[in-house]
């Protein structure tokens, strides 16, 4: 008989068998898994990578007192130390977000189950089963794509993440890269924001509202949704006070407390109260240095020169004035740039006119010809005749008023000023010299004329040249090159670029003193004087063009120089009698005011001991020591070279005045002929003033024995009178603004 099989071994077989099957089966899972799991992980970053891996951080742009001017950022974020976080925020994260995230390695099962079990209750998504670790690995690393792959990775690598950082490492990463609404990246930012206060300071009501915004950071703005944002912010609260960690009266306390949001739209990158300044550093010293990534995403501190009380009295006297135009302000010792407006409405026009404009000065360019003179040896006292000019090619420059006054002082000249002497200077010294002069204090235009019409300002400059070249008169003569950026460092506080004054001697001390203290008469008693400042020593210039184009003012007081420029972007006249002295000199004022209200700045000009100068009070009409009757000027010369005599014109005795042998003389230019002399020049001795059009023909009863006539300078030629600078402006508004959208592009900015 066959033998039949006993029923237990079947079954211990089929158990055999079916445990090798499972034996292979979970080999065969084992093995793909641990495939799936390297494909998986094959693209995550490696330790190293982790370790290096830094969050975008906006660039601080600070003034001189570390006040923020702007941001820089592609994510507006700053990194703030887990120390410096209020506890409460701390709390009403962990109670949101992961509450047991001290206790688990980077993977929460239970929390995943209570996500699963509260959203299945609910019927909806209610809370989330990432842990603070998961969350920071997506953000940082990952997509937030919703696939299986994805959540694989972010497990993967959350275990990598608590290996290689320790837990408080973790969170601080977190609360400073979590995506908190409006625009903001991380607590430093969104504290700010929301709340105008640094996150140290948050209260329990603000940290809640704030920690409830990370599940939905729109939706949950309490700037945009306030209800759905107190509705997470009581679910916050209630699971603080489930764990234990508020008392019920501080879970009561908090939701009734009133929060006063600070929060306002975010306005372009370039936006700040500076933003012609903040524009100016940005294409011409940052993203050429540092390009964009850096500079959007590597959490610079740029401290500047500028000083936003000084940039706020600029702004607030700008906008006084009718016209488009400019005002820059430096400090004349260091060369720092303290406050730029270049328009009215950068985001109308970003044409910096401070910097990018190259405008005719004017009259305002004239103190730098009388500079080129005194360099060479003429005084202030000196006289030069006020007379027609007629050149061979039809250029005839003529005064304002259309009128000749004969022979005329340099003081006298320079405080109406007068176009006919200053041009026959230029003649005397040649115009080289007046360009050297002008290169030599800081003129750096490519657009000066090599041509008599130097002397009347038609080349093109900018505001900020001017200012630089009306520096050298405060400073004692050195030139100084204007500058922006005082220091620039990582995140991390190492220094990448320090910069400070640089300063060269550009005219001689004793010349830049004589000069400042002839451009003083011009506020005192000359066409600048609706820019005088009560109380401080004022000195400038003021700038008209032909056609009334163009108005600046020009000057400065101690401590500080300012121009203020007027004019039109396609050059239409601003109007009739529009002159610098009615449309820009009474801003410069309003401005120089606003600044004393928030920086003491000296009253008086300091000269130092070692230069040779002596003050006299001379007379305006004839340079002489002033006599009773003369409306006198308080200038400095050169020591040893006043005059002694007092002014035979106004009580002075005649044969003191012709003996001194510092008595002003009469300079002559190569087209002053024996008549012009003749009918031009003044008369001593007479009992009154010559009258205007110097019509007589007597010989002078000079002091001197003739009227001087110095070696020729190299011809000069005149203008073409029928030359319009304008015809070929340098800088037009609209080829600028299409500059400022290629840099745009070239630096990958979206503004």
């Amino acid at each position: 008989m066959p033998m039949r099989a006993r029923p237990g071994g079947v079954i211990k077989t089929l158990l055999s068998i079916l445990l090798l099957t499972l034996l292979l089966t979970a080999a065969a899972a084992s093995v793909g898994l641990t495939m799936f799991l390297k494909e998986v992980s094959a693209d995550l970053p490696t330790t190293e990578e982790i370790l290096s891996k830094q969050p975008s951080q906006a660039t601080s742009i600070l003034d001189r007192n570390g006040k923020l001017i702007a941001k820089l950022f592609q994510e507006d974020r700053t990194i703030v130390p887990l120390e410096k976080v209020s506890p409460w925020f701390i709390k009403s994260v962990l109670a949101a977000e992961d509450s047991d995230f001290y206790e688990h390695q980077g993977v929460s099962p239970t929390a995943i189950l209570r996500a699963v079990l509260v959203d299945l209750i609910h019927r909806g998504a209610r809370q989330g089963g990432s842990t603070i670790t998961q969350q920071l690995s997506r953000n940082m690393f990952l997509s937030h794509e919703k696939r299986l792959s994805r959540k694989i990775k972010e497990a993967v690598l959350s275990l990598r993440l608590e290996r290689v950082y320790t837990k408080d490492q973790i969170l601080e990463m977190y609360v400073n890269t979590i995506y908190m609404g409006h625009g903001t990246y991380g607590i430093g930012s969104a504290s700010q924001f929301y709340f105008g206060k640094s996150p140290s300071d948050l209260t329990l009501a603000e940290a809640s509202t704030l920690a409830g915004l990370i599940a939905a950071p729109e939706y949950y703005s309490p700037i945009k949704n306030p209800t759905a944002s107190k509705t997470r912010q009581r679910y916050v609260l209630g699971r603080m006070l489930e764990l234990g960690w508020i008392t019920a009266e501080q879970h009561r306390e908090a939701l009734s407390d009133h929060l006063s949001l600070k929060g306002k739209a975010r306005r372009s990158r370039i936006s700040s109260e500076a933003p012609y300044f903040v524009a100016y550093i940005l294409f011409k010293n940052l993203l050429p240095t540092y390009g964009t990534d850096r500079v959007y995403r590597g959490g610079l501190t740029v401290h500047t020169t500028l000083d936003l009380d000084v940039q706020r009295a600029a702004e607030r006297a700008f906008s006084k004035l009718k016209y488009e135009g400019a005002l820059v302000a430096l400090d004349p010792d260091t060369g720092e740039i303290l406050a730029m407006v270049g328009g009215h409405d950068f985001e109308r026009s970003k044409f910096n006119r401070a910097v990018q404009a190259f405008r005719q000065p004017g009259s305002a360019f004239k103190p730098i010809v009388y500079a080129a003179a005194l360099e060479s040896g003429y005084r202030g006292v000196d006289h030069l005749l006020d007379a027609p000019l007629n050149f061979p090619n039809g250029w005839s420059p003529k005064n304002y008023d259309g009128g000749y006054d004969g022979e005329v002082s340099m003081v006298d000249a320079v405080v109406r000023s007068l176009n006919t002497p200053v041009v026959r200077l230029a003649q005397i010294i040649g115009v080289k010299s007046v360009i050297d002069t002008a290169r030599s204090m800081g003129i750096t235009s490519p657009h000066l004329p090599n041509d008599l019409s130097i002397a009347l300002g038609s080349t093109s400059v900018t505001p900020l040249e001017m200012a630089a070249s009306f520096a050298t008169f405060a400073n004692g003569g050195y030139r100084i090159s204007p500058f922006a950026i005082r220091e620039v460092r990582t995140p991390a506080g190492d220094v990448l670029e320090r910069n400070g004054p640089q300063l060269e001697r550009g005219i001689s001390p004793e010349t830049a003193i004589e000069m400042r203290t002839l451009l003083e008469q011009v506020t005192i008693f000359g066409t600048g004087r609706p820019a005088a400042v009560p109380g401080y020593q004022t000195f400038g210039k003021t700038g008209t063009t032909n056609d009334w184009g163009d108005a600046w003012f020009v000057g400065g007081i101690p401590g500080l120089v300012a121009v203020v420029y007027a004019g039109n972007d396609d050059h239409r006249s601003l109007g009739a009698k529009a002159t610098g002295g009615r449309i820009a000199a009474p801003v410069w004022r309003d401005f120089i005011e606003g600044v004393l209200k928030v920086r003491k700045l000296p009253q008086r000009f300091q000269v130092p001991s070692d230069v040779n100068v002596e003050f006299v009070r001379v007379c305006v009409k004839t340079g002489f020591l002033t006599a009773p009757g003369c409306k006198g000027a308080y200038i400095a010369l050169k020591s040893g070279e006043a005059p002694t005599a007092q002014c035979p014109l106004h009580g002075g005795g005649v044969a003191a005045a012709r003996s001194d042998p510092n008595g002003p003389q009469l300079i002559l230019s190569p087209m002053d002929d024996d008549t012009t002399v003749g009918r031009y020049a003044m008369r001593y001795g007479a009992a009154q003033e010559q009258p205007r059009q110097g019509t007589s023909t007597e010989a002078p009863a000079s002091p001197l024995s003739k009227p001087q006539k110095p070696a020729a300078a190299p011809p000069a030629p005149a203008p073409n009178p029928s030359f319009n600078p304008y015809r070929a402006d340098p800088s037009p508004s609209n080829e600028v603004e299409k500059k400022y959208q290629q840099l745009l592009k070239k630096y990958n900015i979206d503004d």
